[in-house]
């Protein structure tokens, strides 16, 4: 019970990190910059949580030399990820940001346990696991349709988002390979922060790089000048415990568990921040078909939970 707690809590924990990654935008002005500051402050908290536990920050070279080259990489596929995230935001809005990802990460989680990779343990794709992505699919169906009915009614060019969805697919798979990746790391070195924290740092290293071949500069300085809330600087701290969640559940009840788990947390964030408007998010109304689609999603989650 304690780790679907966990899960649900992780999963609200992403939209609330994307809306303000997406503040945090605007005030350093590109996606680059405001995730390498997500990243830098993700780094940081999880190396003092390290410091003050007395764990090491170091490698051993034992893991360094046995391990293979793509348990290193869950770092890079955050950047993707989170850069990724902060884009779609304004393009999507929050709920279909958090729900087309969600394709990718159901059909990357459901090859990853039925195989075992990336050291696993294999959970073999049966016919519950099958009824069971169906319902999540057709809820996602479900759920889209509603904002394309509303944007053709407003003269929108539906084709105009089908890239940006596609993105949001292609995130999600790189979501679940990293669950999986730090999973089987933190397996490896006996400790989810630190494989969190290494994921973080090799996350920043690349940011870091690509900001200033992209953007020249950092910019940090007007960023603080800028006169925004002191929340927009949390972003890394929301997307380090949803790392952290991910990598210490991944494990323990399978990547294609925690990933609907989580699932189920990412919904429930994001409608309420549409709902609302929380963290300056624009409000959108949640019709009764997308509520509907939602619940085929979660009846979904709750097969999978069953197997």
């Amino acid at each position: 019970m304690f780790e679907i707690i966990l899960g649900i809590t992780t999963g609200i924990i992403l939209p609330l990190q994307t809306a303000i990654s997406v503040k945090l935008r605007k005030t350093l002005g590109t996606p680059l910059r405001a995730a390498l500051a997500t990243f830098f402050v993700a780094a940081i908290f999880l190396g003092l949580i390290l410091i003050m536990s007395d764990h090491t920050l170091l490698i051993s070279s034992t893991v360094i030399s046995k391990q293979p080259w793509w348990i290193w990489i869950g770092g890079f596929l955050g950047v993707i990820y989170v850069t990724g995230n902060i884009i779609l935001f304004p393009k999507l809005g929050s709920v279909q940001t958090v729900i087309m990802p969600v394709l990718g990460q159901i059909i990357m989680s459901m090859f990853i346990d039925n195989f075992g990779w990336f050291g696993l343990t294999q959970h073999s794709f049966d016919w519950i696991r099958a009824i069971s992505s169906l319902l999540i699919l057709s809820g996602i169906s479900l759920a889209v349709l509603v904002d394309q009915r509303l944007e053709k009614k407003q003269n929108r060019k539906i084709s105009e988002k089908l890239p940006w969805q596609l993105c949001g697919v292609l995130l999600g798979i790189c979501n679940a390979t990293q669950t999986g990746i730090n999973g089987h790391l933190g397996s490896v070195i006996g400790s989810p922060i630190q494989a969190t924290f290494i994921s973080f740092v090799f996350g920043t290293l690349t940011l870091l790089i690509l900001t200033f071949i992209k953007d020249r500069s950092l910019s940090i300085k007007n960023g603080l000048k800028s006169g925004q809330p002191w929340w927009v600087w949390t972003s890394g701290l929301f997307g380090s415990m949803f790392i952290l969640g991910n990598t210490f559940l991944s494990p323990k009840i399978g990547t294609g568990l925690t990933v609907s788990v989580v699932l189920f947390g990412q919904i429930a964030g994001s409608l309420l921040i549409e709902k609302f408007g929380w963290l300056e998010a624009q409000k959108k109304a949640i019709s009764k078909t997308k509520i509907l689609g939602l619940a085929i999603m979660f009846i979904g989650v709750i097969l999978i939970k069953l197997v």
